[in-house]
């Protein structure tokens, strides 16, 4: 309906439909509330969250924020979204896990350009369950419909996480010296990174339907493998804490992108390339675009997850409680000539 036409003119005929709104935080409210705990003092509903901070003697607080960028393209090519609720915790705890932060509470940013409540009790389900998995608290979010701005089935979704670490328990990689090793874990593909590239190289806004198509090396379709949820890696390692001096989160930019971040300035790492197999998404996504092992190694992180620095002495032990973890090399003393990280 036009500007000029005549009756009396609503939010919902400029593309604003506060009914589904409203329906969505209905669907969603019983999906938050199973992550509260007895910290959460207020419900569902004010216009702030309110957390009560207990059991830490000198607590420090660690936050980020993300989004799962333009895999949401291909949850909805798919029509799965939960997942990408998923990936969106799964990856903010793990960046604040590389400080020794526990997670607290988690809120949601959620923008479409017409609100389907049964899309978006999808998508914070995910959240919901990955929040749970850590004990985390979706404490709050906001919906937003923005006609203009996305097309009727377009969304966008950011998180906003906060944890706590005792001040003398903070990991910032400050304590690597040389000698120390690198221990790798990995990831369960592709995670949150490099989904522009993936559509690029497999032509899926003209050709959607390779996604089905059923890839034998993966033993499930293409689509299935890129939608796999990034793994969460806190549960796992957190009880390694004490042993370990630097947690390297391998996201876009991949090991030489990201493995930099925790390094003292008189560090350097070494990764042993034959110490892991690639695994095989990466390469059908190599091989369909003749993409150049560098290219690759810039953008994915190529089945390395995460990379745990920590002593000698330490090493065996964090090797021995993880069953697919492995040694995948070493620091040294800076050497202005080489690359902070080198990958031989």
């Amino acid at each position: 309906m036009s500007p000029d036409s005549s009756g009396p003119q609503s939010y919902k005929d400029a593309g604003v439909d506060i009914a589904a709104g409203e329906k969505a935080v209905d669907l969603i409210a019983p999906y938050a509330k199973k992550t509260f705990t007895p910290n959460v003092l207020s419900g569902i509903g004010p216009f702030g969250g309110l957390y009560h901070l207990a059991g830490y003697k000198e607590p420090v607080l660690a936050s980020s924020t993300d989004s799962v960028g333009t895999k949401v393209l291909l949850a909805g090519m798919m029509n799965q979204h939960e997942t990408v609720g998923i990936d969106l915790v799964n990856h903010c705890v793990n960046d604040i896990f590389t400080l020794g932060a526990s997670p607290l509470f988690f809120l949601d940013y959620f923008a479409t350009g017409k609100v389907h409540p049964e899309k978006v009790a999808e998508i914070v389900r995910g959240m919901a369950t990955a929040c749970e998995e850590s004990g985390c608290v979706l404490i709050g979010g906001e919906t937003a419909e923005m006609p203009g701005i996305y097309s009727e089935d377009d969304y966008d979704i950011a998180g906003f996480i906060v944890g706590a670490v005792e001040r003398w328990a903070l990991i910032d990689g400050q304590s690597i010296r040389e000698g120390d090793l690198l221990i790798g874990l990995p990831s369960s593909g592709l995670h949150t990174n490099g989904y522009t590239f993936v559509r690029h190289v497999f032509d899926l806004s003209n050709n959607p339907s390779r996604l089905e198509v059923h890839e034998s090396d993966l033993g499930r379709s293409l689509g299935e493998a890129l939608l796999e949820p990034h793994r969460n890696y806190y549960k796992e390692l957190r009880s390694h804490l004490p042993q370990i001096r630097g947690l390297a989160h391998i996201t876009g930019g991949g090991i030489p992108g990201n493995l930099p971040r925790i390094l003292p300035s008189n560090a350097q790492a070494t990764i042993k390339r034959d110490s892991w197999e690639i695994p095989p998404l990466f390469s059908i996504i190599q091989k369909t675009g003749n993409v150049t092992d560098d290219e690759m190694f810039r953008i994915y992180n190529m089945g390395v997850g995460m990379i745990i620095a920590t002593r000698p002495r330490d090493t065996q032990t964090i090797l021995n409680s993880l069953d697919d973890a492995w040694l995948i090399g070493e620091i040294s003393s800076r050497d202005e000539n080489k690359p902070i990280v080198e990958i031989v």
